[in-house]
């Protein structure tokens, strides 16, 4: 085995963006409207782009319909991780996950910390798993905090990530 990394790599990764909320359309969803630019400004396909209302059984039933779809090697939901009523995002996706990343909650919100929101990042519930051997990503819905967990976060290990997670299937 040689250090030839690229072999049998992908080099594109196909998501579906999955925005949560009930008061946004596809007109008026910024922050999914980023995701998909910035996913596409850096050579990704966006196989499902998706607007559900705040809710266990629409999550849960959009999330089963992108993890069983083969194209689609990665999930990006946004909203629904705070802490009101309605924030239930990640009660509904949790469950899913076979193993959670934690680094990436914590790493977020200390980078929400330093350049977004500063004492509020303690609300956020932003988490991250592998759900069905798709890695799943869940962020608040402000444009802000998704252009901060894209830029830093997801986009920087996106392939890598996909790649880990087949390289033993």
């Amino acid at each position: 085995m040689g250090h030839c990394h690229d072999r049998g790599k992908l080099k594109t990764v196909t998501c579906a963006v999955i925005t949560v909320s009930d008061t946004r359309n596809k007109d008026t969803d910024k922050s999914g409207q980023t995701i998909i630019e910035l996913l596409k400004t850096d050579n990704h396909h966006i196989g499902m782009y998706e607007i559900i209302p705040d809710d266990v059984a629409s999550i849960q039933k959009t999330l089963e319909t992108a993890i069983h779809e083969d194209a689609i090697d990665a999930v990006i939901f946004n909203g629904g991780t705070g802490i009101s009523q309605r924030d239930v995002t990640i009660e509904a996706i949790r469950p899913y996950f076979k193993k959670e990343l934690p680094g990436f909650g914590e790493i977020f919100r200390y980078l929400s910390y330093q350049f977004d929101i500063g004492s509020a990042s303690i609300l956020s519930r932003a988490i991250a798993g592998i759900a069905n051997n798709r890695i799943v990503f869940s962020v608040p819905g402000s444009t802000g905090a998704v252009k901060l967990a894209m830029e830093k976060l997801i986009l920087p290990e996106i392939k890598h990530a996909v790649n880990e997670i087949h390289k033993d299937l």
